[in-house]
C-alpha cells in the first residue's frame, strides 16, 4: 500500500535522480498498480492471421517491456522515464525502487542501468 502512496505524490515532469544522484530523466507516465491484474495468454495461431495482427497492436500498449516484467509493473505500479541513457528513449521504474519524492523530484534506490528499457 505505501508504493501507491508514494505513487500517488508523483507527476508527469518530474525529474528523476538515481541512486547515486546521476539525472536520469523526466517522467513522462505514472502507473497505479493493481494487485490483481493477470496476464493472459494468447492462444497460438498461424502468422498473418487477424489473432497476430491483434497481439501487435496490443504490444504497442504501456508498459513496453517483456510479458514477465509488464505483468510485475502492472501489479505494483510503475513509472515510464523519458531519458538520454537508453537507446529506446525511455526507462521504466518499478514503485518499489522509490526512494523519496521530495521537492519536484523522484529519487530511486537503484541506479540508472538497472531499469530495464523500453522496447
Amino acid at each position: 500500500m505505501e508504493q501507491q502512496a508514494v505513487l500517488s505524490r508523483v507527476t508527469t515532469g518530474m525529474r528523476v535522480v538515481d541512486a547515486v544522484g546521476v539525472e536520469v530523466g523526466t517522467v513522462d507516465l505514472v502507473e497505479r498498480g493493481d494487485p490483481n491484474a493477470v496476464t493472459v495468454q494468447a492462444p497460438t495461431a498461424g502468422p498473418g492471421s487477424r489473432l497476430d495482427e491483434l497481439i501487435e497492436a496490443a504490444a504497442a500498449e504501456e508498459p513496453d517491456v517483456p510479458a514477465d516484467l509488464a505483468a510485475r509493473l502492472l501489479r505494483t505500479g510503475y513509472l515510464k522515464v523519458s531519458t538520454g541513457l537508453a537507446r529506446t528513449g525511455a526507462v521504466y521504474v518499478l514503485a518499489d525502487q522509490i526512494a523519496a519524492v521530495t521537492d519536484g523530484q523522484v529519487r530511486l534506490d537503484v541506479p540508472a542501468g538497472d531499469l530495464p528499457p523500453e522496447e
